[in-house]
Order: C-alpha cells, then structure tokens, then sequence
C-alpha cells in the first residue's frame, strides 16, 4: 500500500470519528455508485451531509474551487442524487468537505460546511 494511500485512509478514518464526536450518524463511507464515490455519508437531525475529505501533509490556503474541482463536484452531486433516491431520503442535503493536515501522529481539521452547492453548472 502506497504511503499517500495509506494516509488519506487514516484521514478518512479521522474524518468519520470527528463527524461522530460532533453528533453525527455515519451512514457509509466510500459509498459507490457506478465509478463516483462519496467518501462519507453523514446525517444529523436536519441534513444528509455528503463528505469530500481531503488529507494534507501541510496547511495550504486553499479556495474550495481549488481543493474539490468543478469535474468532481458534480461526480459528488449526482452519486448524492442517486444515493438520495436509493434510500428515500427526506432531508435537506449538505456538502462538505473536510480538509485535513497531517501533523505527525495527529490531525489539523478544518470542517467546511456547506463547501459548495448542488448546482452541476
């Protein structure tokens, strides 16, 4: 296993357990539909939240734009539509993304709520 790999499962893992400690359900992680995958499906009492989780080895100032591309943003978006449907979901939905900074043994989180919006212009 490649050591990027391995380091952005770890940050996935940190993700799900940070998502936890804030009160949230997770429902899947790494959930697949055809090729596109939403790394972690969370839900709290308002939203479904869909979660990009991006791993760092260091702290960059960067614009969402930057950090999620516009290609994968719809890919994020139409796998929610379609996981929305498959479980019949009756909440309003959310993206995330959830940007993380290796820090020796530990992880800088930055939670972005509401990362982006799902328009697939």
């Amino acid at each position: 296993m490649s050591e990027s790999l391995s380091l952005g499962q770890k940050g996935e893992l940190h993700a799900m357990k940070y998502l936890q400690d804030a009160g949230y359900n997770i429902r899947h992680r790494n959930w697949t539909f055809g090729k596109k995958e939403i790394d972690i499906v969370a839900e709290n009492n308002e939203f479904i939240v869909f979660v990009e989780v991006k791993t760092r080895t260091e702290s960059l100032m960067e614009k969402i734009d930057e950090i999620v591309n516009s290609e994968k943003r719809r890919s994020i978006i139409y796998a929610a539509e379609a996981y929305i449907k498959k479980y019949n979901i009756d909440k309003d939905a959310r993206f995330d993304v959830i940007v993380l900074i290796a820090k020796g043994g530990s992880f800088e989180t930055d939670h972005r709520e509401d990362a982006f919006y799902p328009t697939l212009r």
